[in-house]
């Protein structure tokens, strides 16, 4: 059995000003991106659609506020909506935590769509570029999440080696905020950054990571109490389950997509024969 460590939420402070674990998670997250942003435009594939330092360092300031503002609004939205309209002051407070990913995901694809049209560059390749980079972001805030002693698991049998007891509820559980750090964040990292090490279909990369994400975010949502719970032909799944079933969809469709018009495009490069010289070449010649 494992206790849960129930560290204080501040960090430290400066002055009377608190530094919140949560913020520093967050901040970590943003940091990671810059840092691997800057790896992956040395690649090869990437430097050759002129990805610069300053591309990352631009688009990360749209990222952030994709992430926060939509971030937070899904959670008011997508699972705490009573409670939000009845304390709408708190709903600017996300240093208390409080974040969807489901939420981040969709204001980060709002805030990409504006910087690509501001850039000029194609919102496929944007996609592409800032997928391998989200996961461990990702994880970071998770492990936020854990610090903070936020989403709960499920019930736990006291023989599982890593049971927690968890901060306020009265039997063991499952440590589901690190089951999402390991398998959402760490896990789909390695494999999204292999993926894209080398040149895909234009929306490949960002298509495997929103479908890999769904199916993970599935999985690991049975570990971990739901906020609502509703029932589809006769199962019952989660609100985490619920909004990955479209990202698993539009992930696959997309990735289907990307791969049939590579291929599609393979074949008639493939197919293509010179045209011959006019005669007109040849009297000249």
């Amino acid at each position: 059995m494992l206790v849960h460590p129930n560290p204080d939420p501040v960090a430290f402070y400066i002055g009377s000003w608190p530094v919140y674990w949560y913020g520093i998670m967050y901040g970590i997250a943003f940091l990671q991106f810059i840092l691997l942003g800057n790896l992956r435009i040395k690649q090869p594939h990437i430097a050759a659609q002129g990805w610069t330092k300053e591309h990352v360092s631009d688009i990360i300031f749209y990222g952030m506020l994709g992430v926060v503002i939509g971030g937070r609004l899904g959670e008011v939205l997508f699972y705490r909506p009573a409670y939000y309209f009845e304390n709408p002051m708190e709903i600017p407070m996300t240093w208390l935590g409080g974040m969807s990913f489901h939420g981040g995901f969709l204001g980060v694809v709002v805030a990409m769509w504006i910087w690509s049209r501001k850039s000029k560059k194609n919102i496929g390749d944007v996609f592409d570029f800032i997928a391998p980079l989200v996961p461990l972001g990702y994880a970071a805030g998770r492990f936020g999440n854990f610090i903070n002693h936020e989403l709960p698991g499920r019930a736990a049998n006291a023989d599982l080696p890593w049971a927690m007891q968890w901060p306020g509820v009265d039997h063991l559980v499952h440590p589901s905020p690190l089951y999402q750090t390991i398998v959402d964040g760490l896990f789909l990292f390695f494999i999204v950054w292999w993926f894209a090490r080398t040149q895909k279909p234009r929306w490949a990369t960002g298509a495997l990571y929103c479908m890999l994400y769904g199916f993970a975010r599935f999985f690991t949502e049975y570990f971990r109490v739901p906020d609502w719970e509703t029932s589809v032909a006769g199962v019952t799944i989660s609100s985490g389950q619920v909004l990955s079933i479209p990202m698993i969809a539009v992930g696959a469709g997309v990735m289907f997509w990307a791969y049939k018009f590579q291929a599609n495009t393979r074949v008639e490069t493939h197919r293509a024969e010179p045209k011959p010289a006019s005669k007109n070449t040849r009297k000249n010649k």
